[in-house]
């Protein structure tokens, strides 16, 4: 059996679908004939990548500008998917914010913006689309964590552990309560190519992490682990990936 197989006419909703991972993920999973719901903030991105992936044939996009901290914008993604293609087969919640700094900092308000939308915002995508996957008894959480949700990254990047060591927990909290029917895959990357490290605004630790960011793998390779999870039959759920570059120390 040709694994893609399984891919082919499944819906995927895709959170933080603009740019890096979330494109990349789109633009692949469409190609192996998955039609991608894509949600992000950037309308403008979402328009360019959907018309360009409908142009190819593959597989069909649309989208809905998405702020993943509001629930109704994470309802109305949910239901896109619905009422576009008749289901949701896979959710990807992808969204997330990464600011490094010290905790000396201090630096409450980009705390409290990492734990809407890398842990909150993960919640509110269960919410929404675990009532579907339970109707349809059958569906595919794949939640985007990091390595530093295995180990802490610090000095500076606390909090940003914190919030990805909460992602791998709700994961597995998530895949032991709702049965056999619906899979549960947290994937796990390292330093891959992508705006997340844009989002601190503390000098030195931006500039730390451009010159750690000189190793990043492509944020492809993220996309074809997902497609791999997917791909798999119905009896196989692919519980955790973690990959990062040869050359990465943790």
């Amino acid at each position: 059996m040709e694994l893609s197989n399984n891919i082919k006419d499944k819906v995927v909703v895709i959170t933080g679908a603009s740019s890096g991972l979330g494109e990349s993920t789109a633009r692949h999973l469409a190609s192996l004939g998955a039609n991608v719901v894509l949600g992000a903030r950037r309308e403008s991105n979402l328009k360019t990548i959907s018309d360009e992936i409908n142009v190819i044939g593959k597989g069909r996009a649309v989208y809905v500008p998405t702020d993943v901290t509001n629930k109704k914008d994470v309802r109305d993604l949910i239901q896109k998917g619905i009422d576009s293609f008749g289901k949701i087969d896979v959710l990807v919640n992808n969204a997330g914010l990464m600011s490094i700094a010290p905790l000396s900092e201090t630096k409450v308000d980009e705390w409290d913006r990492m734990i809407d939308i890398n842990i909150k915002g993960v919640l509110y995508g269960i919410a929404e689309a675990l009532p579907v996957f339970e109707k349809q008894n059958s569906g595919h959480f794949i939640n985007i964590a990091s390595v530093a949700g295995i180990k802490v990254f610090s000095p500076g990047g606390t909090v940003y552990s914190g919030t990805k060591f909460a992602v791998r927990a709700i994961s597995e909290g998530l895949r032991h309560e709702v049965g056999g029917n619906i899979r549960t895959t947290t994937i796990e990357p390292g330093a891959v190519d992508s705006e997340l490290k844009h989002g601190s605004s503390h000098k030195e630790s931006t500039k730390n992490l451009n010159e750690f960011y000189k190793i990043a793998i492509p944020s492809e390779s993220v996309a074809r682990a997902i497609a791999y999870a997917i791909e798999q039959p119905k009896d196989v759920d692919i519980n955790e990936i973690v990959l990062r570059p040869t050359v990465q120390d943790f």
